[in-house]
Order: structure tokens, then sequence, then C-alpha cells
């Protein structure tokens, strides 16, 4: 029998992949987070699977992530990544990952790290829901408001609500596999 999965990764063996290792694995990890919370700030407003498509280009564009390097990008460098073709070219998307690193650290200066500082909002496990299908899934919800408004208040840009449930479910700050997945149970079992 066919492993079931969550609707959205369709059978493009890059989603697939992504949907089976990486979406909903709890990230405790300070340079995975960053990574996260850059890639979706470039895929607001886009689709996800054009952000996965282009994550290698991203990671060698901004130096895999580095946030220390990040944080001291020249406008040289700005303009460099404006003219790469492998990422996307939105000219406040990339100083937003420029000043999101600077913010990034000032985090980290004061909660010991990100990791600590984003994990607090669900004290340190993640939310399990129980959702059924893709109607339950919501964009938002009070939570990623809460976050949303603190993250912009020290300084992130691009970091709507949206945007920040989808960090939380890439990270696994909440499991919103569908019930059936198979990818559900093995998630819930990693507290």
């Amino acid at each position: 029998m066919e492993k079931q999965r969550c609707w959205w990764c369709g059978d493009d063996p890059l989603y697939v992949a992504y949907h089976d290792t990486e979406w909903g694995v709890p990230v405790k990890d300070d340079a995975k987070l960053f990574e996260f919370l850059t890639l979706e700030t470039f895929q607001a407003g886009l689709s996800w699977i054009t952000v996965l498509r282009k994550r290698e280009n991203f990671r060698k564009a901004f130096d895999h992530f580095n946030y220390n390097k990040i944080a001291a990008y020249s406008e040289e460098k700005v303009q460099e990544l404006l003219q790469n073709n492998g990422i996307i070219r939105n000219k406040l998307k990339v100083r937003a990952t420029i000043s999101n690193a600077r913010a990034f650290m000032e985090v980290q200066e004061e909660f010991g790290s990100f990791s600590d500082y984003i994990w607090g909002f669900v004290d340190g496990k993640p939310i399990q829901n129980t959702l059924k299908n893709k109607e339950e899934v919501p964009a938002n919800t009070a939570l990623s408001d809460t976050i949303s408004k603190d993250l912009k208040k020290r300084g992130f840009k691009f970091v709507g609500s949206t945007v920040v449930y989808a960090h939380m479910q890439a990270t696994g700050m909440v499991n919103d596999h569908l019930t059936h997945c198979f990818r559900y149970q093995e998630i819930k079992d990693m507290l």
C-alpha cells in the first residue's frame, strides 16, 4: 500500500522529499531556523515549491545562510544578489534578509539563542494539531499573530502572521500533517 501524505506535496519528487524528511520536524538549531526564516521571507506571495527549487541557489548566494556574514553585507553585495538569476530577485526581500540577520543576532544576544526565543512561545514543545483535511489547516493563528508582532517589534521584516505560521509548520513548532498522513505519527513521536 502506498504511503498517505498531505495533499500539498503532490507527486513532485522535490516536494515529496521535503514533506517526508523535513516539514514539521522540530528544528532547534539557530542556523537552520535562520535558513527557514529567510526562505519563508522570499516565499511571501509565492508558492513554496518556487522557493524549494531555488534553495541550493539561495544557499550559495547567501553564504549558506550564515547570518553573521549576511548582517555585514555591503551595498555592492546587495547589487550582486539582485543580478543573481538563481534566486528571487526582490530588492525589499534581499534587504530584509540583511536586516533580519542583524535582528536575529540581537535576539540571540538577549535570549542566548534564537531557538530559545522562538520556541519559548510554545513552551519548548510542538503544538499537536489533529487536522483531518486541508480545509482545517489555518493560514495563521492567534499565536502566529503574537509572534509576528513581536518579531516586527524587534526589527524583523516580511514576518507577517502567515509567514510566521508557515515557519512554525516547517520547523515543527506545530504538527500540521493531516492525521491520515504517515508523517503525522512519526512527527508526534519525536517529542
